[in-house]
Protein backbone atom coordinates (compact mmCIF):
# COMPACT_ATOMS: atom_id res chain seq x y z
CA UNK A 1 0.00 0.00 0.00
CA UNK A 2 1.38 3.48 -1.18
CA UNK A 3 1.82 6.26 1.65
CA UNK A 4 -1.20 8.29 0.13
CA UNK A 5 -3.57 5.39 0.73
CA UNK A 6 -2.30 4.32 3.82
CA UNK A 7 -2.58 8.49 5.09
CA UNK A 8 -5.65 8.36 3.78
CA UNK A 9 -6.99 5.63 5.69
CA UNK A 10 -5.20 6.61 8.84
CA UNK A 11 -6.56 10.22 8.55
CA UNK A 12 -9.76 8.59 8.12
CA UNK A 13 -9.70 6.84 11.48
CA UNK A 14 -7.89 9.68 13.49
CA UNK A 15 -4.74 7.87 13.80
CA UNK A 16 -1.60 9.73 13.85
CA UNK A 17 0.66 8.89 11.16
CA UNK A 18 4.33 8.39 11.66
CA UNK A 19 6.97 10.99 11.51
CA UNK A 20 8.67 9.26 8.62
CA UNK A 21 5.11 9.95 6.91
CA UNK A 22 4.55 13.05 7.85
CA UNK A 23 8.41 14.08 6.39
CA UNK A 24 8.18 12.01 3.32
CA UNK A 25 4.69 14.68 2.75
CA UNK A 26 6.97 17.05 2.38
CA UNK A 27 9.86 15.38 0.32
CA UNK A 28 7.27 14.82 -1.89
CA UNK A 29 8.14 15.88 -6.05
CA UNK A 30 5.87 18.97 -7.57
CA UNK A 31 4.72 16.10 -10.21
CA UNK A 32 3.16 14.24 -7.15
CA UNK A 33 1.23 17.34 -5.50
CA UNK A 34 -2.05 17.05 -7.41
CA UNK A 35 -1.87 13.68 -5.73
CA UNK A 36 -0.99 15.42 -2.37
CA UNK A 37 -3.66 17.41 -2.32
CA UNK A 38 -6.26 15.38 -3.62
CA UNK A 39 -5.20 12.64 -1.09
CA UNK A 40 -5.45 15.18 1.88
CA UNK A 41 -8.63 16.30 0.62
CA UNK A 42 -10.44 13.30 1.37
CA UNK A 43 -9.79 13.74 5.38
CA UNK A 44 -10.66 16.88 4.70
CA UNK A 45 -14.21 16.20 3.55
CA UNK A 46 -14.64 13.29 5.39
CA UNK A 47 -14.28 15.48 8.41
CA UNK A 48 -15.56 18.76 7.27
CA UNK A 49 -17.36 18.50 3.54
CA UNK A 50 -17.16 21.22 1.20
CA UNK A 51 -17.45 23.94 4.50
CA UNK A 52 -15.15 27.08 4.33
CA UNK A 53 -15.34 28.87 8.01
CA UNK A 54 -14.98 32.51 8.04
CA UNK A 55 -12.68 34.01 10.27
CA UNK A 56 -12.36 37.86 11.29
CA UNK A 57 -9.32 39.84 12.94
CA UNK A 58 -9.67 42.88 15.14
CA UNK A 59 -6.62 44.49 16.17
CA UNK A 60 -7.58 46.08 19.85
CA UNK A 61 -3.70 47.28 20.20
CA UNK A 62 -1.29 47.54 17.32
CA UNK A 63 2.59 48.15 17.93
CA UNK A 64 5.25 48.51 20.70
CA UNK A 65 5.15 45.04 21.78
CA UNK A 66 8.09 44.16 24.52
CA UNK A 67 8.66 40.91 23.27
CA UNK A 68 11.22 39.78 20.58
CA UNK A 69 9.86 37.56 18.36
CA UNK A 70 12.13 37.90 15.21
CA UNK A 71 8.86 37.49 12.79
CA UNK A 72 6.51 40.20 14.05
CA UNK A 73 6.52 43.63 13.03
CA UNK A 74 4.76 44.81 16.25
CA UNK A 75 8.38 43.54 18.11
CA UNK A 76 10.41 45.33 19.86
CA UNK A 77 12.75 47.17 17.82
CA UNK A 78 10.84 47.15 15.09
CA UNK A 79 11.25 49.47 11.85
CA UNK A 80 8.28 48.42 10.30
CA UNK A 81 6.22 51.54 9.07
CA UNK A 82 2.53 49.66 10.82
CA UNK A 83 -0.18 51.48 12.17
CA UNK A 84 0.56 52.00 16.01
CA UNK A 85 -2.56 52.96 18.77
CA UNK A 86 -3.72 51.68 22.10
CA UNK A 87 -6.11 50.16 23.07
CA UNK A 88 -9.88 50.38 21.34
CA UNK A 89 -12.58 51.17 22.35
CA UNK A 90 -15.69 49.14 23.06
CA UNK A 91 -17.84 50.78 20.61
CA UNK A 92 -14.79 50.45 17.76
CA UNK A 93 -14.14 47.21 18.38
CA UNK A 94 -17.44 46.54 18.39
CA UNK A 95 -17.75 48.43 14.99
CA UNK A 96 -14.43 46.37 13.43
CA UNK A 97 -15.99 43.17 14.33
CA UNK A 98 -19.69 43.74 12.88
CA UNK A 99 -18.02 44.75 9.29
CA UNK A 100 -16.62 41.00 9.25
CA UNK A 101 -20.06 39.37 10.53
CA UNK A 102 -21.58 41.14 7.93
CA UNK A 103 -19.05 39.54 5.58
CA UNK A 104 -19.90 36.56 6.65
CA UNK A 105 -17.79 35.57 9.44
CA UNK A 106 -18.12 33.42 12.05
CA UNK A 107 -15.43 33.92 14.42
CA UNK A 108 -14.19 37.12 15.95
CA UNK A 109 -10.46 37.51 17.06
CA UNK A 110 -9.59 39.84 19.11
CA UNK A 111 -6.28 40.65 18.83
CA UNK A 112 -3.62 42.66 21.27
CA UNK A 113 0.04 43.21 21.31
CA UNK A 114 1.59 42.78 24.17
CA UNK A 115 3.22 39.87 26.47
CA UNK A 116 1.03 39.34 27.79
CA UNK A 117 -2.94 41.29 29.38
CA UNK A 118 -2.88 42.76 33.15
CA UNK A 119 -5.87 42.06 34.92
CA UNK A 120 -7.23 45.76 33.89
CA UNK A 121 -6.06 44.59 30.44
CA UNK A 122 -8.81 41.48 30.70
CA UNK A 123 -11.74 43.61 32.38
CA UNK A 124 -11.26 46.00 29.23
CA UNK A 125 -11.22 42.21 26.89
CA UNK A 126 -14.27 41.57 28.60
CA UNK A 127 -15.89 44.88 28.10
CA UNK A 128 -15.54 44.10 24.25
CA UNK A 129 -16.52 40.63 24.42
CA UNK A 130 -19.96 41.43 25.96
CA UNK A 131 -20.44 44.09 23.48
CA UNK A 132 -19.65 42.10 20.53
CA UNK A 133 -22.13 39.32 22.39
CA UNK A 134 -24.75 41.51 22.70
CA UNK A 135 -24.83 42.91 19.05
CA UNK A 136 -23.97 39.32 17.50
CA UNK A 137 -25.19 36.90 19.72
CA UNK A 138 -24.23 34.17 18.16
CA UNK A 139 -20.94 35.05 17.18
CA UNK A 140 -17.80 33.24 18.54
CA UNK A 141 -15.34 35.54 20.15
CA UNK A 142 -11.50 34.14 20.06
CA UNK A 143 -9.18 36.09 22.35
CA UNK A 144 -5.46 36.41 21.59
CA UNK A 145 -3.69 38.66 24.35
CA UNK A 146 -0.22 36.55 24.71
CA UNK A 147 0.86 34.88 27.72
CA UNK A 148 -1.93 34.15 30.56
CA UNK A 149 -1.86 34.67 34.48
CA UNK A 150 -3.29 32.56 36.60
CA UNK A 151 -7.26 33.17 36.79
CA UNK A 152 -6.92 34.95 33.34
CA UNK A 153 -8.72 32.55 30.97
CA UNK A 154 -11.47 31.77 33.44
CA UNK A 155 -12.51 35.30 33.54
CA UNK A 156 -11.97 36.00 29.69
CA UNK A 157 -14.63 32.56 29.73
CA UNK A 158 -16.85 34.18 32.39
CA UNK A 159 -17.06 37.42 30.11
CA UNK A 160 -18.43 35.19 27.11
CA UNK A 161 -15.20 34.31 24.87
CA UNK A 162 -15.45 31.06 23.49
CA UNK A 163 -12.06 30.79 22.33
CA UNK A 164 -8.16 31.41 23.18
CA UNK A 165 -5.61 31.96 20.23
CA UNK A 166 -1.59 31.80 21.30
CA UNK A 167 0.71 29.97 19.03
CA UNK A 168 3.64 27.13 19.03
CA UNK A 169 4.84 28.79 15.83
CA UNK A 170 7.73 26.54 16.07
CA UNK A 171 9.48 23.48 16.90
CA UNK A 172 10.68 23.71 20.26
CA UNK A 173 14.22 22.88 19.77
CA UNK A 174 14.68 26.26 17.30
CA UNK A 175 12.19 27.96 19.60
CA UNK A 176 14.82 30.24 21.60
CA UNK A 177 16.21 31.43 17.91
CA UNK A 178 13.24 33.17 17.28
CA UNK A 179 12.32 34.35 20.49
CA UNK A 180 14.15 35.19 23.16
CA UNK A 181 11.81 37.35 25.62
CA UNK A 182 9.51 34.36 26.60
CA UNK A 183 10.19 30.16 26.06
CA UNK A 184 8.28 27.86 24.19
CA UNK A 185 7.38 26.35 27.15
CA UNK A 186 5.39 29.57 28.03
CA UNK A 187 3.37 29.32 25.32
CA UNK A 188 2.46 25.50 25.95
CA UNK A 189 1.03 26.73 29.45
CA UNK A 190 -1.03 29.16 27.98
CA UNK A 191 -2.70 27.17 25.55
CA UNK A 192 -3.43 24.38 28.58
CA UNK A 193 -4.73 27.03 30.79
CA UNK A 194 -7.08 27.95 28.58
CA UNK A 195 -8.29 24.41 27.46
CA UNK A 196 -8.49 24.02 31.70
CA UNK A 197 -11.00 27.24 31.95
CA UNK A 198 -12.94 25.34 29.24
CA UNK A 199 -12.38 27.74 26.45
CA UNK A 200 -11.34 26.06 22.57
CA UNK A 201 -8.02 25.94 22.40
CA UNK A 202 -6.86 27.70 19.03
CA UNK A 203 -2.62 27.01 18.41
CA UNK A 204 -0.74 26.44 15.11
CA UNK A 205 2.69 27.54 13.44
CA UNK A 206 4.40 29.83 11.50
CA UNK A 207 6.31 28.40 8.26
CA UNK A 208 9.21 29.67 6.41
CA UNK A 209 11.45 31.06 8.64
CA UNK A 210 13.85 28.78 7.78
CA UNK A 211 13.04 25.87 9.83
CA UNK A 212 13.76 22.02 8.30
CA UNK A 213 11.27 19.63 7.53
CA UNK A 214 12.36 18.12 10.66
CA UNK A 215 11.09 21.21 12.50
CA UNK A 216 7.82 21.36 10.94
CA UNK A 217 7.11 17.94 11.98
CA UNK A 218 7.87 18.47 15.30
CA UNK A 219 5.92 21.62 16.16
CA UNK A 220 2.51 19.64 14.32
CA UNK A 221 3.17 16.75 16.08
CA UNK A 222 3.92 18.45 19.39
CA UNK A 223 0.09 20.24 18.23
CA UNK A 224 -1.66 17.46 17.74
CA UNK A 225 -0.22 16.39 21.41
CA UNK A 226 -1.83 19.51 22.81
CA UNK A 227 -4.85 19.08 20.97
CA UNK A 228 -6.37 22.48 20.32
CA UNK A 229 -9.54 22.42 18.35
CA UNK A 230 -8.15 24.97 15.26
CA UNK A 231 -4.55 24.99 14.24
CA UNK A 232 -4.13 27.97 11.91
CA UNK A 233 -1.04 27.81 9.62
CA UNK A 234 0.70 30.76 8.82
CA UNK A 235 3.21 31.27 5.96
CA UNK A 236 5.66 34.18 7.34
CA UNK A 237 5.26 37.77 5.92
CA UNK A 238 8.54 38.89 5.47
CA UNK A 239 7.84 42.93 6.37
CA UNK A 240 10.72 45.26 6.11
CA UNK A 241 11.77 46.54 9.60
CA UNK A 242 12.15 42.65 11.74
CA UNK A 243 14.51 40.73 11.62
CA UNK A 244 13.08 38.30 9.20
CA UNK A 245 12.40 40.78 5.92
CA UNK A 246 14.74 38.99 3.26
CA UNK A 247 13.60 35.64 4.60
CA UNK A 248 12.12 34.82 1.38
CA UNK A 249 11.77 30.63 1.47
CA UNK A 250 8.14 29.34 0.18
CA UNK A 251 6.63 28.70 -2.82
CA UNK A 252 3.46 27.70 -3.79
CA UNK A 253 4.33 24.09 -4.00
CA UNK A 254 5.55 23.75 -0.80
CA UNK A 255 3.16 25.77 1.32
CA UNK A 256 0.50 23.12 -0.02
CA UNK A 257 2.61 20.12 0.81
CA UNK A 258 3.15 22.00 4.27
CA UNK A 259 -0.81 22.11 4.82
CA UNK A 260 -1.42 18.59 3.90
CA UNK A 261 1.05 17.85 6.29
CA UNK A 262 -1.16 19.41 8.94
CA UNK A 263 -4.36 17.95 7.67
CA UNK A 264 -3.07 14.51 7.94
CA UNK A 265 -1.71 14.73 11.47
CA UNK A 266 -4.50 16.35 12.44
CA UNK A 267 -7.61 14.86 10.61
CA UNK A 268 -10.61 16.52 11.95
CA UNK A 269 -9.25 19.63 13.94
CA UNK A 270 -10.30 22.85 12.24
CA UNK A 271 -6.82 23.67 10.06
CA UNK A 272 -7.14 27.54 9.19
CA UNK A 273 -5.47 28.83 6.81
CA UNK A 274 -4.18 31.87 7.72
CA UNK A 275 -1.56 35.28 7.24
CA UNK A 276 0.85 34.77 4.09
CA UNK A 277 -1.48 32.84 2.09
CA UNK A 278 -2.16 35.62 -0.55
CA UNK A 279 1.83 36.27 -0.47
CA UNK A 280 2.96 32.69 -1.01
CA UNK A 281 0.08 30.62 -2.88
CA UNK A 282 -0.90 33.62 -4.65
CA UNK A 283 -2.95 32.17 -7.39
CA UNK A 284 -2.66 28.41 -6.02
CA UNK A 285 -4.86 29.45 -3.36
CA UNK A 286 -7.84 27.79 -4.09
CA UNK A 287 -6.39 24.60 -4.65
CA UNK A 288 -5.31 25.31 -0.52
CA UNK A 289 -8.78 24.81 0.48
CA UNK A 290 -9.48 21.39 -0.53
CA UNK A 291 -6.26 20.89 2.10
CA UNK A 292 -8.01 23.59 5.19
CA UNK A 293 -11.65 24.35 5.70
CA UNK A 294 -11.08 27.98 7.65
CA UNK A 295 -10.05 30.89 6.74
CA UNK A 296 -9.10 34.83 7.89
CA UNK A 297 -11.68 36.97 5.69
CA UNK A 298 -9.79 40.61 4.55
CA UNK A 299 -6.71 41.87 6.19
CA UNK A 300 -4.56 40.64 8.91
CA UNK A 301 -3.10 42.76 12.17
CA UNK A 302 -0.43 44.98 10.37
CA UNK A 303 -0.42 43.99 6.75
CA UNK A 304 -3.12 43.77 3.73
CA UNK A 305 -5.36 40.60 2.41
CA UNK A 306 -6.84 40.15 -0.49
CA UNK A 307 -10.86 42.03 -0.41
CA UNK A 308 -13.34 40.04 1.16
CA UNK A 309 -15.57 39.98 -1.21
CA UNK A 310 -12.41 37.86 -3.53
CA UNK A 311 -12.16 35.74 -0.95
CA UNK A 312 -15.95 35.09 -0.92
CA UNK A 313 -15.92 34.78 -4.90
CA UNK A 314 -12.91 32.28 -4.43
CA UNK A 315 -14.48 29.67 -2.48
CA UNK A 316 -17.87 29.75 -4.67
CA UNK A 317 -16.13 29.26 -7.69
CA UNK A 318 -13.93 26.67 -6.30
CA UNK A 319 -16.89 24.26 -5.35
CA UNK A 320 -16.99 25.11 -1.42
CA UNK A 321 -19.60 26.86 0.66
CA UNK A 322 -19.15 29.30 3.30
CA UNK A 323 -20.16 27.37 6.74
CA UNK A 324 -23.37 29.00 8.49
CA UNK A 325 -23.25 30.55 12.18
CA UNK A 326 -25.83 27.86 13.39
CA UNK A 327 -23.52 24.92 11.94
CA UNK A 328 -21.52 22.73 13.61
CA UNK A 329 -17.76 23.69 13.18
CA UNK A 330 -16.29 20.52 14.49
CA UNK A 331 -16.91 16.70 13.91
CA UNK A 332 -19.54 15.28 16.45
CA UNK A 333 -16.99 13.18 18.35
CA UNK A 334 -14.94 16.51 19.06
CA UNK A 335 -18.06 18.94 19.57
CA UNK A 336 -19.63 16.89 22.20
CA UNK A 337 -16.62 15.72 24.00
CA UNK A 338 -17.46 19.50 25.61
CA UNK A 339 -20.72 20.61 24.57
CA UNK A 340 -20.75 24.56 23.59
CA UNK A 341 -20.39 26.01 20.19
CA UNK A 342 -19.31 23.53 18.74
CA UNK A 343 -15.36 24.87 18.11
CA UNK A 344 -14.59 22.82 21.62
CA UNK A 345 -12.09 19.94 22.89
CA UNK A 346 -12.72 16.40 22.17
CA UNK A 347 -10.02 13.56 21.39
CA UNK A 348 -7.95 11.56 19.20
CA UNK A 349 -6.59 7.89 18.23
CA UNK A 350 -3.09 7.02 19.09
CA UNK A 351 -0.70 6.21 16.60
CA UNK A 352 -0.86 3.83 13.89
CA UNK A 353 1.85 1.41 12.14
CA UNK A 354 4.45 2.61 9.97
CA UNK A 355 3.92 1.41 5.80
CA UNK A 356 6.00 1.07 3.17
CA UNK A 357 5.59 4.30 0.75
CA UNK A 358 5.28 4.30 -2.83
CA UNK A 359 6.36 8.30 -2.98
CA UNK A 360 10.04 9.22 -1.29
CA UNK A 361 10.61 7.83 1.68
CA UNK A 362 12.11 8.97 4.88
CA UNK A 363 16.03 8.78 4.09
CA UNK A 364 14.83 11.39 1.52
CA UNK A 365 12.39 13.49 3.89
CA UNK A 366 15.38 13.62 6.13
CA UNK A 367 17.62 14.65 3.62
CA UNK A 368 15.45 17.16 1.67
CA UNK A 369 16.13 21.08 1.01
CA UNK A 370 13.83 22.52 3.63
CA UNK A 371 12.99 25.54 1.30
CA UNK A 372 13.32 24.43 -1.75
CA UNK A 373 13.47 27.18 -4.91
CA UNK A 374 10.61 29.55 -4.43
CA UNK A 375 11.50 31.27 -7.37
CA UNK A 376 11.43 35.23 -7.65
CA UNK A 377 10.64 37.07 -4.65
CA UNK A 378 7.55 38.81 -4.75
CA UNK A 379 8.32 41.74 -1.96
CA UNK A 380 5.54 43.61 -3.92
CA UNK A 381 2.85 41.59 -2.62
CA UNK A 382 3.05 42.89 0.81
CA UNK A 383 1.14 45.70 1.52
CA UNK A 384 0.91 47.49 5.31
CA UNK A 385 -2.63 47.77 6.52
CA UNK A 386 -4.16 50.94 6.55
CA UNK A 387 -7.38 50.77 7.03
CA UNK A 388 -10.18 48.96 9.31
CA UNK A 389 -9.91 49.01 12.99
CA UNK A 390 -7.52 52.21 14.55
CA UNK A 391 -7.99 54.28 11.26
CA UNK A 392 -10.32 56.39 9.26
CA UNK A 393 -10.94 54.05 6.62
CA UNK A 394 -13.71 51.37 6.33
CA UNK A 395 -12.18 47.66 6.91
CA UNK A 396 -11.65 45.23 4.07
CA UNK A 397 -14.20 42.84 4.95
Amino acid sequence: MDLLNTLVEKGLRRELPTRDEALAVLATSDDQLLDVVAAAGKVRREWFGRRVKLNYLVNLKSGLCPEDCSYCSQRLGSKAEILKYTWLKPDEAKAAAAAGVAGGAKRVCLVASGRGPTDKDVDRVSRTIEAIKEQHEGVEVCACLGLLSEGQADRLRSAGADAYNHNLNTSEGTYGDITTTHTYADRVDTVQQAQAAGLSACSGLIAGMGESDADLVDVVFSLRELDPDSVPVNFLIPMEGTPLAKDWHLSPQRCLRILAMVRFVCPDVEVRLAGGREVHLRSMQPLALHLVNSIFLGDYLTSEGQSGQTDLDMIADAGFEVEGSTTRTLPEHRATAAGGCGSHEGGCAPCGDPSEAALPGPSAAADADPAGDPGPVRTDLVAVRRRGAGTDLAPNA
